[in-house]
């Protein structure tokens, strides 16, 4: 039967371990605001301000009207214009500009005619996604001048203004300013959780045993459940004041609004942060030593959590095996969770399977972590 002062006494011990090393403690809180600082303005997908280099070889309105659009355009910085071909190879090759534009010397006759006339594209392809994006900016922009240029012509023909049949109205959802940051900032989240909750337990068995003081531990009717949790416990209240201060500069230092209910997101974190805990309890169990457990944290967690979760890569675009693994990875449902509460407002009506599964994470990992936590000094 479990003896809650017993499990009492050891939470109290790892609080005071806690309490005589002030740097370690500093750095834990420290860290995730780090992270979000770095991560939330460093990792971002917005594409704008794109360099621009254009060769004209056309002297007239047309090619001039056609520059003008890239200008106006927010996602196109026309920053150089060259008179060679060897001066635009230089500025795409040092990667100075990402696109680049070849208009020919009769383009505004050709225009004035109605004549089709094909100009030259360049985009830097280094970066395949940025490219194609960068592409898909460039082909909007030159298919408003096309329409824009063909209203102007059946005005000066007599025909008066055209209504096009069909227009389709553009509206986004859960995202409407299409910015990075939104997405990011709640899978970073989860990342950070993931990262301090499993190293923070990582070292906590096997630095006693290195030390000595497990032995003196084990000499007592502590059960292992007791162990477990009193050792546990410390770590969860720091995991979560970390969450706390994570979720606050979300909304205000990035302006990323929560859409759903912050307390269905705190207590699914909650349930989280045990897998998670439980998770670095095991490692801690099952290493010989403190460098070994650090770098089994790291190599079973984190870094799962960074590819594997959804937190930036789509999973349902990998190769299928990795899509079946990523279903062990127990990151994956709380950057569900977290994206669905911060970007759609969901529920647990809709969450509750992957609330379920991290339940089942949460019992395995913690009935392992008893299971095989030292009953006696080998």
């Amino acid at each position: 039967m479990m003896d809650f002062r017993r499990t009492w006494a050891v939470f109290r011990k790892e609080l005071i371990h806690i309490r005589r090393d002030p740097r370690s403690l500093f750095l834990i809180i420290l860290l995730p605001i780090m992270l979000l600082l770095i991560y939330g303005n460093a990792l971002t997908f917005d594409i704008k301000h794109v360099p621009v280099a254009v060769y004209n070889l056309d002297p007239g309105i047309g090619s001039q009207d056609f520059i003008r659009e890239f200008r106006g355009s927010p996602y196109f910085n026309v920053r150089y214009q060259v008179s060679s071909y060897a001066e635009l190879d230089r500025l795409i090759t040092d990667r100075i500009a990402r696109l680049a534009l070849v208009l020919p010397q009769d383009l505004s006759r050709n225009l004035k005619k109605g004549i089709s006339t094909p100009i030259q594209v360049i985009v830097d392809g280094t970066e395949p996604n940025t490219a194609n994006v960068v592409l898909g900016y460039t082909q909007a922009v030159t298919y408003h001048f096309n329409q824009q240029l063909m209203f102007d012509r059946l005005e000066r023909l007599g025909l008066g203004k055209i209504e096009i049949p069909l227009q389709s109205e553009i509206r986004f959802w859960f995202n409407e300013d299409l910015e990075s940051i939104a997405f990011i900032v709640p899978g970073l989240i989860v990342v950070i959780m993931t990262m301090v909750g499993t190293l923070l337990t990582a070292l906590t068995v096997v630095r006693e045993v290195e030390m000595g003081s497990m032995e003196s531990l084990l000499s007592t009717t502590l059960t292992p459940a007791e162990l477990v949790l009193g050792k546990m416990a410390p770590y969860f209240l720091i995991c979560m004041l970390d969450l706390l201060i994570a979720m606050a500069m979300g909304q205000w230092v990035f302006h990323v609004p929560l859409r759903g209910s912050a307390l269905l997101l705190i207590g699914l974190s909650a349930i989280f942060l045990v897998v998670m805990l439980g998770q670095g309890l095991f490692i801690s169990i099952t290493a010989k030593n403190q460098l070994q457990a650090f770098q089994m944290g790291m190599l079973v967690t984190f870094l799962p959590a960074v590819l594997l979760s959804g937190f930036v890569f789509a999973i349902h675009l990998m190769p299928l095996p990795l899509q079946f693994i990523s279903y062990l990875v127990p990151a994956k449902y709380l950057v569900t969770i977290s994206k669905g509460i911060y970007l759609k407002g969901l529920g647990l009506d809709i969450l509750w399977p992957q609330a379920l599964i991290l339940i089942f994470f949460a019992i395995f990992f913690l009935g392992i972590s008893i299971y095989k936590a030292p009953k006696k000094l080998s």
